[in-house]
């Protein structure tokens, strides 16, 4: 959570947010617990293959054989705002860059948002606090 907090969404050292930047971020943190997953970086015979490797040979590849037939629906990242196509498929899809795509997945958030239930004795705290922090000269807040 940390490490969450204090990186995605910041730009210019923290100074600014986006909450662009803080989807495109979350995808990436997302990526990286995928590619940390037990099954991915087991290292058996099965994972690496070596009898795949050597029935494709030098000359060959290896979408067309049954180990990675087998593989391919779950052996790779699929992401939520970035767009892996080559840029002829972007291109004709729109090309929309992933800022824009991000853009909208925030906006798309925002809307389905439903706060989480509270105590209104709680919320009235919290309310107190802010406007108590407030008028001791506490960073501006835009509610």
């Amino acid at each position: 959570a940390h490490m969450v907090y204090h990186a995605a969404g910041w730009l210019e050292g923290g100074l600014i947010a986006s909450p662009e930047k803080f989807v495109m971020d979350c995808e990436v943190l997302q990526m990286i617990q995928r590619y940390m997953e037990p099954e991915l970086c087991a290292t058996g015979p099965d994972e690496i293959a070596i009898d795949a490797i050597k029935d494709v040979g030098s000359a060959g590849h290896f979408f067309g054989i049954q180990h990675t037939q087998d593989r391919y629906s779950t052996a790779f990242y699929q992401p939520f705002a970035s767009d892996w196509r080559n840029f002829e498929a972007w291109e004709a899809a729109g090309a929309v860059w992933t800022p824009e795509r991000a853009h909208h997945i925030y906006k798309e958030i925002l809307a389905d948002f439903e706060a989480p239930p509270m105590d209104p004795a709680i919320r009235e705290e919290l309310v107190a606090f802010v406007a108590r922090r407030k008028e001791e000269g506490g960073a501006p807040t835009d509610f």
